[in-house]
């Protein structure tokens, strides 16, 4: 056996493993919830606030693990189609409602009204947003806004927070991707490289979509954005 052959039978037995954690965790997560239902009404704690982001938090890893995969072994099929922006994004801050509740962070979103559907594979977009999503609940302070506008004929999905935004390095050597392991922040840049490949897949008259991390916007603080053509 050569080595290729080695490191494919490898990484298909870490997708494979990947892919058998992420259903154990669905399980935990399902088994989780219906334990909290049998509970007596209470308010939502800081902990269970904790358990519910480090779920998602672990969830969207493993997501995007398999997601590398299938990029790499080129098994990651495109399925793009119209899409009502209102009701995406919602959905995507109805996932995260009750770590927003337990962390009072306050998630709007504004979708510009000339531009009411996107063109975009549902899933993959839901993913790379809900990795956005979890980074800025991380370090946001009270707010977080998800604005939806068309630059240039392409659509962009902009999360915005109010945290302290992304290192000046990070954002210099955004389009390196990979950039290392940050001990401070846990970091390893996968995620802006899993995001930007994703948004690479979707092209329209030769135009790819990419992604871009910056710091102000409304909030004042992390600015991740998505441009679908």
């Amino acid at each position: 056996m050569n080595d290729t052959q080695q490191a494919l039978d490898f990484s298909t037995v870490i997708a494979s493993t990947v892919h058998d954690m992420k259903n154990s965790l669905a399980m935990l997560m399902q088994a989780h919830s219906q334990w909290l239902a049998r509970l007596p009404d209470q308010q939502q704690s800081k902990e269970q606030g904790v358990i519910e982001f480090e779920f998602a938090h672990l969830n969207g890893m493993l997501v995007q693990l398999l997601g590398l995969y299938k990029l790499g072994v080129n098994q990651m099929p495109l399925q793009p189609a119209y899409h009502e922006l209102d009701d995406f994004i919602e959905a995507q801050l109805a996932a995260h409602q009750d770590v927003f509740a337990s962390r009072g962070i306050m998630a709007t979103y504004e979708v510009d009204p000339l531009s009411p559907l996107g063109f975009f594979d549902r899933e993959l977009i839901a993913t790379v947003l809900g990795n956005s999503i979890n980074n800025a609940i991380r370090f946001a302070r009270d707010s977080l806004l998800i604005t939806v506008s068309d630059e240039a004929g392409q659509l962009v999905i902009t999360v915005n927070d109010d945290g302290e935004g992304y290192p000046a390095q990070m954002i210099e050597r955004q389009a390196d991707y990979v950039q290392g392991i940050n001990h401070s922040s846990g970091s390893t840049g996968l995620g802006l490289y899993f995001a930007g490949r994703i948004a690479a897949l979707h092209q329209r008259n030769g135009v790819g979509g990419f992604t871009r991390i910056s710091n102000g916007g409304p909030l004042g603080g992390g600015v991740f954005s998505v441009y679908l053509p």
